[in-house]
């Protein structure tokens, strides 16, 4: 579903958020009175086209803040900060995470980005769960559509919570609307998050529709629900639950992994060569029918007024047009002709910043021993190779390579975290530049995105069954995965949970929240220790203590009721 919060839905979303920095001057009259030529909710979300449109507003907000918000959240969405990428444009800068003991502090705005969106987003699903239970019964055409409602409202409360306890641990639990200022929050015990989640993702596992009956593409269906649930029961240590939610995607409603090629990608390769993983991310194929892959996905609308894009391109990719000449002193891109003037830029590769360089585990040594048989590892799936564009060099179609150039003329750093990296090409669509051509479309793109597909269920459960003993059990999921990659099996006695996490890099690289997988497995600390080279702060200075970000200390000051003590270490 093409999914826009219009202007009625904006009002009615723009209620009081949850601590007093979201709040806007109310009094008990102002409350009390009765909306007769504005909108609220007590108008507002008495039909279903009102509340539908409430419902469409869930979804935008997710859309909006998780994947094109500000630029320090969304690359931490995609794994910067993590064992995965380091921000490549600047690796000694105090942007993106670079440094932990500087940039994670109380104070820094980035900490209570993610808290104050997902308590909004908290509060607009409370105001819908409210309007709909209390709603007239002749608005419905049935209970099943009005049951369908409430579970997708409770799931995205779920959703807020599940960010809101992995990033801070105990935190404030609201179940219902708040109408005035409140100063008097406390932190809950994570277990009664945990239960609330259970409680509203069960109500959406039986209540929202199956898939393929959904009202429109990118609506949650059950699927979506049973795979958030395993998530739940995983991270709440009820493994043999997590198997079984997990097996109700896997088993129960006709997913499969795509293993054949298909979709817009078909005889259209730029590289020319390609596999079911390459056409999963081209443009277009996410919402097919025939995609049995898909659970839930994001929707980007290209060229429509209020429409979005993704900023895949942007993040992932490195900055090859910034890397000067050749070695015989020509511009090494002259790029795309456009409007007559080469704009130094390849509509293949789109405009990349170099925000999310991928770190050496995930660039070289994941792929050990599989490096020319996984299909993920390709060229057209990883680009490892580029060429220099220009006619007027005799280096013209070679291959980049620095070491040709006079010894001392080349930063050697920005080289290789700016210039060229290897690419993920899963971010990038190669011809599908809408707008702003004399960019290659601006580090943007209008691709679909996935928020759950079939390879992560598939992966949630083997995680369960490592937790259960089971790693033969575990194995065979995993090997799902590798057989339509065409890499080796995974032997049993080789299944453990840090082979996951590498099986995850593989498939999910900058499709997970990593930060949130190495929370739950316990190995956030340790890995990025491990793995994160950033060249200018290997390892991050992260401490035991950054597995929970601070609670931001203007939401600390301002609930003057009640004491909320901070995290420990900050």
């Amino acid at each position: 579903m093409k999914i826009y919060i219009n202007q009625i839905a904006k009002t009615c979303l723009l209620l009081t958020g949850i601590l007093l920095l979201m709040f806007s001057s109310c009094t008990k009259d102002v409350l009390k009175e009765t909306p007769l030529d504005f909108l609220a909710p007590e108008n507002a979300y008495s039909t279903v086209p009102g509340i539908k449109q409430g419902i469409g507003g869930l979804y935008a907000g997710v859309r909006q803040n998780w994947y094109y918000g500000p630029n320090d959240a969304v690359t931490q969405m995609y794994g910067i900060g993590t064992d995965l990428s380091y921000f490549g444009e600047d690796p000694a800068s105090a942007r993106f995470l670079t440094d932990y003991s500087t940039f994670l502090t109380p104070a820094n705005s980035y900490s209570s980005i993610f808290w104050t969106w997902n308590y909004q987003l908290v509060q607009r699903a409370n105001v819908l769960i409210e309007a709909i239970e209390s709603s007239n019964a002749s608005i419905w055409s049935n209970e099943a559509q009005k049951n369908a409602y409430l579970a997708e409202a409770k799931f995205f409360r779920a959703f807020a919570y599940r960010i809101l306890v992995s990033f801070y641990g105990d935190v404030p639990l609201v179940k219902d609307v708040v109408r005035s200022a409140k100063i008097d929050f406390v932190r809950a015990p994570k277990s009664e998050t945990y239960k609330l989640m259970e409680d509203d993702l069960t109500f959406a596992t039986s209540k929202l529709p199956v898939p393929g009956k959904e009202e429109a593409p990118g609506r949650i269906n059950q699927g979506a629900a049973w795979h958030m649930l395993s998530e739940l029961y995983l991270t709440d240590n009820k493994y043999q639950l997590a198997v079984e939610a997990a097996t109700k995607v896997i088993d129960g409603y006709g997913y499969a992994l795509m293993t054949k090629r298909f979709g817009t990608r078909l005889g259209k390769d730029v590289f020319g060569s390609g596999d079911a993983y390459y056409d999963l991310f081209g443009y277009g194929n996410q919402n097919l029918s025939s995609n049995t892959e898909s659970i839930w996905v994001i929707q980007i609308e290209p060229l429509v007024t209020g429409g979005l894009f993704a900023e895949g391109e942007r993040a992932f990719g490195p900055a090859y047009y910034r890397m000067g000449n050749t070695p015989d002193g020509f511009p090494a891109f002259r790029g795309e002709l456009v409007n007559g003037k080469y704009t130094g830029l390849s509509d293949t590769l789109g405009r990349p910043v170099s925000w999310i360089r991928p770190t050496n585990y995930v660039s070289y040594n994941i792929w050990k021993g599989n490096w020319k048989n996984d299909n993920r590892n390709a060229e057209h799936n990883i680009k490892r190779n580029f060429y220099y564009d220009s006619p007027s060099s005799k280096f013209h179609k070679k291959k980049i390579d620095f070491s040709l150039y006079p010894a001392g003329s080349r930063d050697a750093l920005r080289d290789t975290t700016q210039y060229i990296y290897p690419y993920f090409m899963k971010f990038a669509d190669p011809g599908n530049h809408f707008t702003d051509p004399a960019r290659s479309g601006g580090g943007q793109n209008h691709k679909d995105l996935y928020a759950i597909r079939l390879a992560v269920t598939l992966l949630i459960r083997a995680e369960a069954y490592v937790r259960l003993n089971n790693p033969n059990a575990a194995a065979l999921d995993i090997n799902k995965i590798r057989a339509r990659a065409n890499a080796t099996p995974v032997s049993t006695s080789d299944v453990n949970l840090d082979y996951i996490l590498d099986e995850r890099a593989r498939e999910l690289y900058g499709e997970e929240w990593r930060v949130i997988t190495l929370r739950r497995m316990g190995k956030f600390v340790e890995r990025v220790k491990l793995y994160n080279n950033n060249p200018k702060v290997p390892g991050l200075n992260v401490k035991d203590f950054n597995t929970l970000y601070p609670i931001p200390q203007s939401q600390i000051d301002l609930n003057i009721g009640a004491v909320i003590k901070q995290n420990p270490g900050y």
